[in-house]
Order: structure tokens, then sequence, then C-alpha cells
């Protein structure tokens, strides 16, 4: 394997603000959000490495009144899809939240998204509708760990 999953930390900033605007866009999060999943407690925070540089970052998180994990959001630069970095991150992730059930939301356009949580088991159980920026529905999906 060409990259390693390391966990995040504060000094991870720069280097994830940078990922999450080129992944994400108009939905990417304010430097201020970032700097909240970096730091607060209960909050898995990943980050796969490829020579050095950052190329993929997940973050979850445990809803303990409902024993679910959330993946509140999983990235990986364009030039480093569909090597397998999403699929060990979303795998870690869900290996240290460690709870019964894992719930996403994912852009309903997101063919390429749907399709890895898809081969990872999880289902559609909703739908929000326009939830992201540009009124696009999000997808939410589930899978059972247990």
């Amino acid at each position: 394997m060409p990259f390693t999953i390391q966990q995040a930390t504060w000094r991870d900033l720069q280097d994830l603000y940078r990922l999450e605007h080129t992944c994400f866009e108009e939905d990417a999060w304010p430097a201020l959000d970032l700097l909240g999943v970096l730091t607060f407690p209960g909050i898995v925070r990943l980050k796969a490495e490829w020579g050095g540089k950052m190329v993929g970052f997940i973050g979850g998180e445990t809803r303990d009144h409902q024993q679910t994990g959330w993946i509140i959001t999983l990235g990986v630069l364009e030039e480093y899809r569909r090597h397998g970095v999403a699929k060990a991150l979303l795998q870690e992730c869900e290996q240290q939240l460690a709870t019964r059930s894992m719930r996403l939301c994912v852009r309903v356009s997101n063919e390429n998204a749907i399709r890895l949580y898809k081969d990872a088991g999880y289902m559609q159980v909703e739908i929000w509708p326009q939830y992201y920026r540009g009124g696009e529905d999000a997808l939410v999906l589930e899978k059972y760990l247990v």
C-alpha cells in the first residue's frame, strides 16, 4: 500500500483546509469548523498520507443516544482516487468508532461516492431534501456493523 493512515491533529489544519476546498468546493467547511474536527474530543480524525502529503481525510463521531456513528466528512484528492484510500479511511473510522451502525450523507449526484459506500455495505435509508448548497438533495446511507 503506497499510503498510510494516521491520526490527524490540529497541526494538519492547513493541509485539511486545502483538501476540503479542493474536494468539496462550495460545500467545503470553513477553517473554524475544520479546527473543531481536528480538536474536539470524541471525534475520530484520520488522514491518509502518500509520499508525505495529505491525500485524504475522514472525520467521524458517535451519537451516543443513537448508538450510531456518523461519517461527517470524507475526501480524497482526485489524483489519488481509485487506489483504495477512501475505502481504507472508511474501514478504519468504522473500526475506531465501534458503533452498532454507521450513517452518512452524500449528494445524490456524487455517483462515485455512492458506489464506494454501497460497495462497503451502506444502504439508502432517507433523503434529506435540499440539504446541500444549490438545493441538491442528500442521500442518507446506513450500514449495520453488528
